[in-house]
């Protein structure tokens, strides 16, 4: 009898080691799982480097998932969490990067807005044609609000202007078209806004003047022989050459690198 109770003693001890031993496989297995779905995401955050864009990769985020797994590495159930926020992370760039294919082969609006934003923006930032002076809070040409930096919303009123030509709507896209680079780049625009007293427009204007050839604040066009509209674009100031060399030095600057995401914060 003592040694039937030793031998089912031993039988539950060898149990107990082979359930630990499996939970063990189980845990290492997520663990490389997790770690092929983090390398997945870095490989597909390589593909953005140099999108001028900076904070279109939220980099910050994929630390935070890296370090709360190296938190989470002996619990099986959190990891799978882990895991799954992960790849859902990579979905996000891999639709990303898709929508900028398609933006780029694509005209929805027929415009030379939308035109002109594929070319500067690779076909991350799309361009809207309509209604605006609610959402921009004002009568403008275009903006781009903050919460929502990667759409650039034009007045479809003044698209129909009988003074708007191609030339004013390709001057107008570059100015909104430096909002975003603003938007998605604060730091380094942060330091360029002291060249401006913090004006962010007369910025944006700096900009189209600096990297659109023959671009002007004042135009006039013509409609025949005999008449013609005066056409004010922009907020008035031309910018100086110091200036000039301040909106080089930033947008020089600018483009998204891939850093390195350690696990142990």
């Amino acid at each position: 009898m003592l040694y039937f109770i030793k031998l089912d003693d031993a039988n539950t001890r060898i149990d107990d080691q082979q359930r630990q031993l499996q939970e063990q496989q189980e845990l290492i297995e997520k663990k490389e799982t997790f770690g092929t779905a983090m390398q997945d995401l870095m490989d597909t955050a390589g593909e953005f480097n140099g999108v001028l864009l900076t904070s279109i990769v939220p980099v910050g985020r994929y630390q935070v998932l890296a370090s709360r797994a190296w938190g989470d590495r002996w619990d099986p159930r959190a990891l799978d969490r882990d895991i799954a926020d992960v790849r859902a992370e990579s979905k996000d760039l891999e639709d990303l990067l898709s929508d900028a294919s398609a933006e780029l082969g694509t005209n929805s609006s027929g415009s030379t807005y939308e035109a002109v934003i594929d070319r500067l923006g690779g076909g991350y930032i799309a361009s809207v044609v309509g209604d605006i002076d609610t959402l921009c809070e004002a009568d403008v040409l275009g903006c781009v609000i903050s919460n929502d930096p990667l759409t650039v919303n034009f007045n479809a009123d003044e698209n129909s202007a009988p003074y708007m030509s191609d030339w004013l709507r390709t001057g107008v896209a570059y100015h909104e078209y430096a909002h975003v680079l603003q938007l998605m780049n604060p730091e380094a625009t942060e330091i360029a806004l002291e060249s401006f007293e913090g004006d962010d427009e007369t910025m944006a204007d700096c900009f189209s003047l600096t990297y659109l050839d023959g671009w002007t604040l004042d135009h006039r066009i013509w409609m025949n022989a005999y008449d013609y509209w005066d056409v004010d674009i922009g907020y008035g100031h031309t910018c100086n050459d110091v200036q000039r060399q301040a909106v080089r030095d930033w947008y020089g600057q600018l483009g998204f690198q891939l850093s390195p995401i350690t696990q142990r914060a």
